[in-house]
């Protein structure tokens, strides 16, 4: 059993709250745990070199020769899609609630399938290599790169805050503290994605995902052992309503009804696998456009099934009377790890959180490279020569792992100083920014009027009213804005739907405003 845990939750509550600088140090795990992530460690490092020999063009770095199994691009866009605060925070939810989180991974599977059946063809028509090609081709080289900015600005947020949480299971094993921490788990994973791009990332996604998976597996197992077997844990979940999965309230301020699933949960893949480098870049390196629809599709039948894993393991841990009304919700699993496990299962529990985040910030790193290079450095220069794009694809490559630690070693900063909301804003800001790209790409394809300049200030008007929105409860405070307080009830996942409308409307609104205009702005 591991040692000296008494001050983990106070440590987790920390780095994920955001509270003041905790004097706990971390403490040294059995030596097998920590043999079990010093080997994830370089078993990560190990395939990512091996997978990624013979490069000699930026198709190459960046989309792997377009010749990756449909299978492991869905493990990947699975394993990219899930991070530390993923594994960590999902069995919180359905240990303080019950199982209605699971209709927005129904949503998620709706959203692929559009995507899969009116986005993906596009992006195989003709020669594409970011997700924001075709932005250019319909409106002009400035609506492309406003894109790119959005996702590079959107990204580097995300994955920042992303790091600086997944630093805790490393502080807890190490005197290191959370800075060291952060850098240490960067530099790993920005050596093998600087040295073998997406190919590298896409098979160490796949080990990644296989290490986090088995993982909640074993947690389950234990979980239900200790609550009496899975029948009584299940049982007493289900006499005390903990096993609902159907919610049908028609209420908006409700984070997770049948509606908002379908529909919040549905527009957010739409924006987020149809719009976002991030995935698309892996959907582009697929052998065909049948071989993405299926990586894609297949994607979210896998998502499904590990969400409900890793909510059954939240309802096995109430089961099991480890999760008291007075313990923070996000220290719940991680206080499990650390308390309940035996010595080896704990190291490869925390192994599994370090993969899920080096998948997401590998991933993060291939995709902001590729869309710095392609679509900023290769529109303004003209240079398209590959062996060139690929020297400066490696150099983008290490720039934004750079960025990415520092931002994360800023939020560190920024939430030891108790500025908590900075820190929720850089969580939530992806469903904000992923309106104003769906609604981007709806007049592409829906509204022939719209130009360039008419979907550059829809998206410009969608991010500003966006932005409100997600700040109304403060705003509402001060008296000319009073009017935005109904809006403060409006639950996230109804944030893409409203974003999405705003644009489109916006752009539909200044097309019919302008006067008929033949050519792109």
């Amino acid at each position: 059993m591991p040692c000296s845990h008494a001050n983990v939750s106070r440590l987790t509550s920390h780095v994920l709250t955001g509270s003041q600088s905790d004097p706990y140090p971390g403490a040294p795990l059995h030596p097998l745990d920590l043999g079990i992530i010093v080997v994830y460690f370089v078993l990560t490092l190990g395939v990512g070199f091996w997978v990624s020999r013979h490069q000699k063009t930026a198709g190459d770095y960046f989309l792997g020769a377009r010749d990756l199994p449909a299978w492991a691009i869905l493990l990947s866009i699975v394993a990219t899609e899930t991070s530390a605060l993923t594994v960590i925070s999902v069995p919180s939810i359905a240990a303080r609630g019950d199982l209605t989180f699971l209709q927005l991974p129904l949503g998620y599977l709706l959203g692929r399938l559009a995507v899969a059946r009116w986005l993906l063809p596009g992006y195989f028509s003709g020669h594409q290599d970011t997700a924001y090609v075709r932005l250019e081709k319909r409106f002009g080289p400035n609506t492309r790169r406003l894109a790119s900015v959005i996702f590079l600005v959107t990204r580097l947020l995300a994955d920042g805050v992303r790091v600086y949480a997944s630093a805790v299971p490393l502080a807890l094993i190490t005197d290191w503290g959370i800075p060291l921490s952060i850098v240490m788990m960067s530099l790993i994973t920005m050596v093998y994605t600087w040295h073998g791009g997406l190919k590298a990332v896409v098979w160490t996604d796949v080990v990644q995902w296989c290490v986090y998976v088995s993982a909640g597996i074993a947690a389950l197992l234990i979980a239900c052992s200790l609550a009496g077997g899975a029948p009584a844990a299940f049982s007493a979940a289900a006499a005390a309503g903990k096993l609902r999965v159907l919610d049908f309230r028609l209420d908006l301020a409700i984070p997770y009804t049948f509606l908002g699933g379908l529909i919040g949960g549905g527009m957010l893949t739409a924006a987020s696998h149809g719009t976002d480098q991030l995935i698309v870049q892996r959907l582009l390196a697929s052998q065909s456009l049948g071989n993405a629809r299926r990586a894609l599709v297949g994607s979210g039948i896998v998502v499904l099934l590990q969400f409900t894993l890793f909510m059954l393991i939240g309802t096995a841990i109430w089961a099991a009377g480890f999760a008291p009304a007075n313990l923070p919700a996000d220290q719940i699993f991680p206080r499990f790890i650390v308390e309940h496990l035996p010595a080896g299962l704990s190291g490869l529990l925390i192994a599994a959180i370090l993969a899920a985040t080096m998948g997401t910030h590998s991933s993060a790193i291939s995709a902001l490279a590729s869309s710095m290079t392609h679509d900023l450095y290769s529109s303004y220069t003209g240079v398209t020569d590959p062996a060139r794009l690929l020297k400066v694809g490696r150099a983008m490559s290490l720039l934004w792992g750079i960025l990415v630690t520092v931002a994360a070693l800023v939020f560190h900063l920024v939430a030891g100083s108790g500025q908590t909301p900075v820190v929720v804003f850089a969580l939530s800001i992806a469903s904000i920014t992923y309106g104003a790209l769906l609604g981007a790409y709806l007049l592409a394809g829906q509204w022939p009027r719209a130009t360039g300049r008419d979907v550059i200030g829809g998206i410009s008007i969608g991010l500003v009213l966006m932005l409100l929105v997600f700040f109304s409860g403060r705003l509402s405070g001060w008296p000319p804005l009073g009017f935005l307080a109904p809006v403060s009830h409006l639950a996230w996942p109804w944030y893409v739907p409203l974003g999405t409308l705003l644009t489109f409307g916006a752009g539909v609104l200044f097309s019919l405003l302008s006067q008929p205009r033949t050519q792109a702005a």
